[in-house]
């Protein structure tokens, strides 16, 4: 066990009172990891609170066991004097804690980041990162591992889905022999994980449909077709009655990069005026590396090939912020 390991699991097991969090708008990884761990530090006899974090918890992961725990509380909802350990997960930066506020952290509180993303700042006392890892679950499972944890059902299935739901259900290149080698070990543990995929992809409601729809009529394409775009305004989607949880645009822009020729597919989504999210896809990770591209907002971050980000100005500044950073690190595919 590397020296980083270490230091985490002696201060876990010297903690009692532990802090868990959702970064926003949190997906298998982000929740799949903290119910994971709160799963493994519960029967170690630890007090462990979940947080939310900013958004709502997603319907579509209803099905992970303990999901009813979490906390409907942000960052700054938080009294942090009732904590001796803090650990963040699958969170590159400080606002992805939270964007609601500056995030500090009291002396008296230990902090300790575990990720996966290149783009990670390093901001906690201990940062245990691996950009390797195709999820941060799979970190997670060698941690455990590692440490002789035993890894019940419950556990296990979050890990399994925070992977699988990372890794484009396997498909995607940072997905290697590794991480399926950890899934099998983890199905077996739990034979029942292809029940909880099926509540997964198969918990649509109509208003996410009709986003869907939006966006997928609104596209421009740039750069001479290198670079797709789908868009949707904060009025368009109050014209149209759809809710904030049905504002989750990640498979668009995986759909925008499948088409031949488009080489980076993008969403922005305006979700609050001068809130625009943007999601970030690519075929070819080698040559456009996304993750670049959404750092250089400000805000952003990822990997190579998927990353997301937030630039709070308007929409059509947002578009011309984005246009601008991207013919900025990529000058060869000349004017907009």
């Amino acid at each position: 066990m590397n020296k980083t390991k270490h230091k985490i699991w002696k201060e876990i097991k010297k903690a009692k009172n532990i802090l868990l969090h959702l970064h926003p708008s949190p997906d298998g990884d982000s929740a799949g990891g903290a119910l994971a761990l709160m799963h493994i530090l519960k029967n170690m006899g630890k007090k462990v609170t979940v947080i939310g974090g900013d958004s709502e918890y997603p319907k579509y992961l209803g099905a992970l066991p303990g999901c009813d725990q979490i906390i409907s509380k942000n960052f700054f909802q938080v009294d942090l004097s009732q904590f001796d350990l803090f650990i963040i997960l699958d969170s590159a930066s400080l606002p992805q804690i939270s964007k609601m506020g500056k995030v500090e952290f009291p002396d008296t509180l230990k902090t300790i980041a575990i990720d996966h993303h290149e783009t990670n700042e390093k901001y906690a006392d201990i940062n245990y990162i691996e950009s390797e890892a195709p999820a941060t679950c799979q970190i997670l499972y060698d941690f455990f591992i590692s440490n002789k944890v035993k890894i019940n059902k419950d556990a296990a299935i979050c890990l399994f889905i925070g992977m699988y739901t990372d890794t484009g259900s396997f498909k995607y290149s940072n997905a290697n022999w590794r991480t399926l080698e950890i899934a099998s070990k983890l199905a077996k543990i739990n034979p029942g994980y292809n029940k909880v995929i099926f509540e997964i992809e198969n918990n649509d409601e109509p208003d996410r449909l009709k986003f869907l729809s939006l966006l997928l009529g609104n596209i421009d394409t740039y750069f001479s077709n290198h670079v797709a775009i789908a868009s949707v305004s904060y009025d368009t989607i109050k014209k149209n009655n759809i809710g904030n949880q049905a504002l989750n645009s990640s498979e668009v822009a995986n759909m925008l990069k499948s088409v031949t020729g488009w080489d980076i597919g993008i969403c922005m989504i305006e979700v609050q005026p001068k809130t625009v999210k943007l999601s970030f896809r690519t075929r070819n990770a080698d040559i456009y590396d996304v993750g670049n591209i959404a750092f250089a907002t400000g805000t952003g971050g990822g990997h190579k090939a998927a990353a997301g980000a937030t630039i709070n100005k308007s929409f059509e500044d947002s578009k011309k912020i984005l246009l601008d950073i991207i013919k900025k690190i990529h000058p060869e595919l000349g004017k907009p």
